[in-house]
């Protein structure tokens, strides 16, 4: 990309200045999976020099940012940064989902009209097909007729495939080879670069490790004792520190389970700067980078275990190592970064209860005992086809043959959930349908995540600190309380101005403010607004 030179007359000198280049030559987006605001927070002490706190120091930090809708999952979590909207529009209303037309569950990225590419599991039957609108990514490549590069890894298919949008690329870990794979959406065969970094076995390399805390465990004052019954041991049958994978075999799947997912992720971004030659072309270029290693740990450990807080540390010099690289590669002032995550996370309930704090696992068995009540009010019938998401989907076929009022069986539902203990609230959908974009509360996450076409008939939601497990070790996420929406809202390198913001910022900010700092079109479906401040 061209730059400008400006010529000053100063006192009779002649000073030539370089500017900038009038857009950034690469945007790095990082997503954290499962990553709290609070975090930033509470093991900054602990954090190097070069990687969160650089981010934060001497980039700017929405500090209030959250997720605007429910639930809050993986897959609605990253296609709603990229999208810059909702599951109302954007489609991917969970990771996974009752589909009311083929009355199956469908996997969101599932695709087998696809291949694998790299692999011979199935695990590359993908594509970003029901993803219903454009993504900024989308909006990069079409705004520079396709010359822009888009690549999107992560461990998760999902991480990789939505950032990347319909239009660019993406890769992500095969978890029977330890490669990295694509479909066949993408490519017939593996790039050179990626077949290169997969004949580096890094997978065997990492595995052969043993995951020891960083630091002296008494030092972990931030986190709980490492020796608790909170956390769920895996299959190395343990729960506390070290932990020795290299005696396990069909090892692959653990690495994404440890710190290990993130360092070998870490490896794919470099290879990706290095192999795609990204931020050297005329346009911006733009790297979709997921870190899914916080996500597997933060579930069997919980946010209070050391676990977490070394994935953490150890996460902090991942960033570092690839600012570094990028500072060398495509040059300082010269690209963007932002970072969020997909989602927060709940506390363990028993942690909770054992604190004296309110909370709870609801564990009954929904399906039958209003399936029971239907049947007693309306006659026999499985007038039930699913229950997932927090939704139950009715058979519609049934109640259009008994000819009853959609809207009565809806809001019998309704008030039949309200009986169970754990449940905050529920709503016939077409209640949520009916309500504004813009509504507030919890009914007003419900209508964003309401896909109208893909959502249930009775929605509902549990009570803070409750969530639908038998399990009283690990947790889980996906309520629209803030210990699930709050997230970090980072901004760094080209364009951004050192400081920060409470005001509130939906996530879907995101991909606006990207628009206009790249000067290209919206998402076509986007809800959100750039952040003002960034601008000012």
């Amino acid at each position: 990309m061209k730059k400008l030179f400006v010529l000053f007359f100063l006192i009779g000198c002649t000073t030539w200045v370089i500017a900038q280049p009038q857009k950034p030559k690469l945007i790095v987006g990082i997503v954290v999976d499962q990553m709290r605001q609070e975090y930033l927070y509470r093991f900054k002490e602990k954090f190097g020099e070069g990687g969160f706190k650089k981010l934060m120091q001497d980039g700017f930090m929405a500090k209030n940012a959250h997720y605007n809708y429910v639930p809050t999952n993986t897959a609605p979590g990253h296609t709603s940064v990229y999208t810059g909207t909702t599951p109302a529009y954007h489609g991917i209303i969970s990771n996974g989902w009752y589909d009311k037309k083929s009355k199956t569950e469908i996997y969101c990225a599932g695709d087998t009209t696809e291949s694998t590419v790299g692999s011979t599991s199935d695990n590359g039957e993908m594509s970003p097909r029901n993803m219903l609108t454009t993504t900024i990514t989308d909006e990069l490549r079409l705004g520079t007729q396709k010359q822009a590069k888009v690549i999107g890894i992560s461990i998760k298919d999902r991480g990789a495939i939505f950032p990347a949008g319909h239009t660019g690329e993406a890769y992500w870990y095969d978890s029977e080879t330890g490669n990295f794979i694509t479909s066949t959406y993408y490519h017939d065969k593996l790039p050179d670069w990626v077949q290169k970094f997969n004949n580096q076995k890094l997978a065997d390399q990492y595995l052969k490790q043993t995951w020891e805390p960083l630091n002296p465990l008494n030092t972990y004052t931030e986190s709980g004792p490492d020796d608790n019954i909170y956390e769920t041991p895996g299959r190395t049958n343990a729960f506390v520190f070290p932990y020795n994978f290299s005696k396990l075999k069909d090892a692959y799947g653990l690495v994404p389970a440890s710190p290990f997912g993130n360092d070998i992720l870490k490896d794919m971004a470099l290879a990706a700067l290095e192999g795609e030659q990204l931020g050297t072309h005329e346009f911006t270029d733009f790297l979709a980078v997921s870190f899914s290693s916080t996500d597997y740990v933060g579930h069997q450990f919980g946010p209070n275990s050391v676990e977490v807080e070394d994935t953490y540390l150890r996460l902090d010099k991942n960033i570092e190592t690839i600012i570094n690289a990028l500072d060398k590669k495509v040059g300082k002032g010269n690209y963007t970064i932002f970072l969020t995550a997909d989602h927060a996370v709940a506390e363990v309930p028993q942690f909770l209860i054992d604190n004296k704090v309110p909370a709870g696992y609801f564990t009954e068995d929904l399906d039958s005992m209003v399936s029971m009540a239907l049947t007693a009010k309306y006659g026999e019938g499985k007038w039930i086809e699913d229950i997932s998401n927090a939704q139950v989907f009715l058979n519609h076929t049934l109640i259009f043959e008994k000819k009853i009022n959609l809207h009565e069986i809806q809001e019998f539902i309704a008030q039949q959930l309200m009986a169970f203990e754990g449940i905050e609230e529920s709503y016939p959908a077409y209640v949520i349908n009916w309500l504004d974009y813009n509504a507030s509360g919890v009914k007003g996450l419900m209508t964003r995540g309401y896909n109208q076409e893909r959502s249930g008939d009775v929605l509902f939601g549990f009570k803070p600190g409750w969530f639908a497990s038998g399990n009283k070790t690990g947790t889980t996420h996906g309520s629209a309380f803030t210990y699930d929406t709050h997230v970090p809202m980072l901004w760094y390198g080209y364009g951004i101005k050192s400081g920060s913001s409470v005001k509130y910022h939906p996530i879907t900010d995101i991909a606006a403010t990207l628009a206009m700092m790249l000067e290209i079109k919206l998402p076509n479906g986007a809800t959100g607004q750039p952040i003002e401040e960034l601008f000012e």
